[in-house]
C-alpha cells in the first residue's frame, strides 16, 4: 500500500446497523451503538492508511421520519459519542467538522458539536466530517439561496455560472471532494449523499454491515481504489499528455 495511490478523502455511507441487530435478535439501537464503536475503528485505520479526510453519513434529513424513539436514541448516541470521544479527538489531533442543517439539531447536541469543532479547529493531519441532518438536495437548495443572496449583494456577478463560483456556497466549500465513496451492507445506491461532490469519485459497495466493518475492509476498499484509473471525463491518452501540477 505504501507505493499505491491513497484517496485523500473517503466518504462512507454507514449502512446495515438495523439488519446487523436483527440477525442477532437484538434491538435496532444496539446495532447503532455497535456502529459507534466502528467509527472509532475507522478513524484509527484512516490515520494509519494515510487518509486525510473521512466523511461519515451519520444522520440524513430523511432520518427524522423514523420512529420517534429510534430518532431519540440516535441523538442520545451522538451525544454519547461527542462527550466520550472529544478527549480522544484532541489527543489524536483529529479535526472535527460538520455538514448539514446543524442549526436544526437538538440544542444539547448542537452545543456539543460546536464545542468539539472549536476544540479541534487547530488540527490538520486528519479531518473527520460528520454529515448530520444532511441531504444533498437540501444542500443544493441552501447553496442556491446563498448564491442568489451573494448575487443580490453584488458579491458575485450574475453571469458567473462556473462550478467553482457556485461550489463556494456548498456545505463542503472548504473540504476537498471525495476520491472514494464506500457504502456498507450491500445496498448499491448513494441515498442523497454528496451528489455534486462525488461526481468523479470512485465507488466501492461492500456487503459487510457497518458494525462489522474493520480496518481490513477499509484497506481493501482503498486497495480497490488504487487499481482504478481515474479519468475525470478524459481519455487515457489525454490524461497521459496533460501537464502535471
Amino acid at each position: 500500500m505504501s507505493s499505491a495511490p491513497i484517496p485523500a478523502h473517503v466518504a462512507i455511507i454507514m449502512d446495515g446497523n438495523g439488519r446487523w441487530a436483527k440477525q442477532r435478535g437484538l434491538p435496532r439501537i444496539e446495532g447503532h451503538r455497535r456502529g459507534v464503536e466502528t467509527v472509532r475503528t475507522v478513524i484509527k485505520a484512516g490515520r494509519e492508511l494515510g487518509i486525510r479526510y473521512i466523511t461519515l453519513y451519520a444522520f440524513s434529513v430523511e432520518n427524522w421520519k423514523r420512529p420517534q424513539d429510534e430518532v431519540g436514541a440516535l441523538m442520545g448516541l451522538l451525544e454519547y459519542f461527542l462527550k466520550r470521544e472529544l478527549a480522544n479527538l484532541v489527543k489524536d489531533k483529529v479535526r472535527l467538522l460538520t455538514i448539514g442543517r446543524i442549526h436544526e439539531m437538538p440544542d444539547n447536541v448542537r452545543i456539543l458539536l460546536q464545542n468539539a469543532v472549536e476544540a479541534t479547529a487547530a488540527f490538520s493531519d486528519l479531518t473527520l466530517v460528520l454529515a448530520l441532518n444532511y441531504g444533498s438536495r437540501t444542500e443544493i437548495v441552501d447553496a442556491a439561496r446563498a448564491y442568489a443572496k451573494a448575487v443580490a449583494a453584488g458579491e458575485v456577478k450574475l453571469n458567473d455560472t462556473s462550478w467553482e463560483s457556485f461550489s463556494r456556497h456548498l456545505y463542503t466549500a472548504h473540504i476537498p471532494d471525495p476520491d472514494l465513496v464506500i457504502r456498507t451492507s450491500g445496498e448499491m445506491r448513494i441515498s442523497n449523499f454528496l451528489l455534486m461532490q462525488a461526481a468523479y469519485a470512485e465507488f466501492v459497495f461492500t456487503p459487510v454491515f457497518w458494525p462489522d466493518f474493520t480496518k481490513t475492509d477499509l484497506a481493501d476498499a482503498v486497495a480497490t481504489f488504487a487499481k482504478r484509473e481515474r479519468r475525470f471525463g478524459q481519455t487515457s491518452d489525454q490524461l497521459k499528455s496533460a501537464p502535471t501540477r
